[in-house]
């Protein structure tokens, strides 16, 4: 039987991670399997022990379980810890290893592939769930001028900030705080574009040549996007780069080789 993975979320049917996995192990010549699993929004964990006792080696996570995946983790790495938040699993010798590869994978994607220094950027980051966790160190130590936090719900963005302040210039501010205020780079980490939706925030909010990104993607531009172009912003960027950087970096923990991502993003883009 071939080394089995999967992605584990609710929804699943848009995911793309058994295509980009299928391409990394024809790339690499490495003989898996990788297949979506919808788990039930009660059920996470029983999901996860079926897939192990199927012979499961080892699972990505998204929305909205990265946080129980955090907490049904036997063993975290560093930045897994630091993160609160889990996307990657990997199942060996009893155990379940915890891992967070989502702030690699945006930061990789941001720098490398569309060249964007985030050094002395001003950023914000719209959202205070699990993708904005796996993100904030990994941005702060690209030594932004400042990264703001902000949430519908403030107290879980102060939270955020009050975890990660000993590691950069961070900061919460709520959404009706921003009326003089832009930003370079504004990253949408909400789930609001897979119900097509964007947060509530002012068209001031994108500096000149400012970077949109939204972690979500779909074949159209999300609407967050949307709102940004209208708003007058150029670059634009869904997180198809980031879902490629995150999942080379799982590939890469589970089989020890590092496939090649250009290539895997431009293929997906091109369809």
């Amino acid at each position: 039987m071939l080394d089995q993975y999967a992605v584990i979320g609710n929804p699943i049917s848009h995911s793309q991670s058994p295509h980009i996995h299928a391409l990394f192990a024809q790339q690499t010549g490495q003989s898996l399997q990788y297949s979506a699993l919808l788990a039930p929004l009660d059920s996470f964990p029983i999901t996860v022990f079926d897939f192990i006792n199927k012979g499961g080696r080892g699972a990505n996570v998204t929305l909205p379980f990265k946080l129980q995946a955090h907490q049904l983790a036997t063993r975290l790495t560093e930045r897994a810890s630091c993160a609160q938040a889990v996307n990657t699993l990997t199942f060996e010798n009893n155990e379940i290893i915890g891992d967070n590869t989502d702030g690699i994978g945006l930061v990789h994607d941001i720098t490398r592939n569309l060249t964007v220094n985030l050094a002395s950027k001003r950023i914000l980051l719209i959202g205070a769930g699990g993708a904005s966790r796996g993100v904030i160190l990994p941005l702060l130590q690209q030594k932004p001028l400042s990264l703001t936090i902000t949430n519908r719900t403030f107290d879980k963005a102060e939270a955020l900030q009050q975890q990660f302040q000993s590691y950069g210039n961070i900061h919460a501010r709520s959404l009706d705080h921003f009326i003089d205020q832009s930003f370079d780079v504004v990253i949408n980490a909400t789930s609001a574009s897979l119900q097509n939706t964007f947060p509530d925030i002012p068209v001031n909010i994108f500096a000149v040549d400012a970077l949109a990104y939204d972690m979500m993607y779909s074949k159209e531009p999300t609407a967050f996007l949307k709102f940004a172009q209208q708003s007058g912003v150029n670059h634009l960027s869904d997180g198809i780069g980031m879902l490629v950087e995150q999942a080379a970096e799982s590939f890469y923990i589970w089989r020890n080789v590092r496939p090649e991502t250009k290539p895997v993003i431009a293929l997906l883009k091109s369809q």
